[in-house]
């Protein structure tokens, strides 16, 4: 099983990534060229040597309902292809994800009532508040404005 300090010599190696260190000395990689709502390809690495990577769009990995692979025991190969998949698959195709949504968004319903709506980098979830109150948290943008529209929202 690789360490902590093995794990994070394999992500630098993506130049594609980029390094954001988060909360309780865990560090993410971001792929900033991301398509899609998702752009950490490496999540919550951790000191232990337990983290995550990406695997959404790829089969053949266990993942969870969020599409990540626990990659607490893939050995330096494993690691390195699942890393290299995770950002092939978050390129996309040519023209598709070309609009991307704005981080933060306000949405109105016909009583003037708002809701603003969050994107949240590090974990890579979209989050509705009223006010200071959280409303709602989605793990994709197209969740979240489905969930908005149903209860009567647009966008401002």
């Amino acid at each position: 099983m690789l360490n902590f300090e093995q794990k994070l010599a394999i992500a630098d190696e993506f130049k594609e990534l980029t390094r954001k260190d988060v909360s309780l000395g865990r560090v993410n990689y971001q792929f900033e060229g991301s398509a899609y709502d998702k752009k950490n390809v490496v999540y919550h690495l951790h000191r232990s040597g337990n983290g995550f990577v990406y695997a959404g769009r790829l089969e053949g990995y266990d993942t969870d309902d969020k599409g990540f692979a626990n990659i607490a025991a893939f050995t330096e190969a494993q690691l390195r292809a699942i890393i290299a998949a995770s950002i092939e698959s978050l390129k996309g195709e040519p023209g598709e994800g070309d609009e991307q949504p704005a981080r933060e968004e306000i949405w109105r319903n016909e009583k003037k009532q708002t809701l603003e709506l969050k994107y949240d980098e590090e974990d890579g979830m979209w989050y509705v508040y009223a006010g200071l109150n959280l409303d709602g948290a989605f793990d994709a943008y197209e969740e979240a404005a489905e969930y908005l529209k149903e209860e009567g929202f647009s966008k401002a």
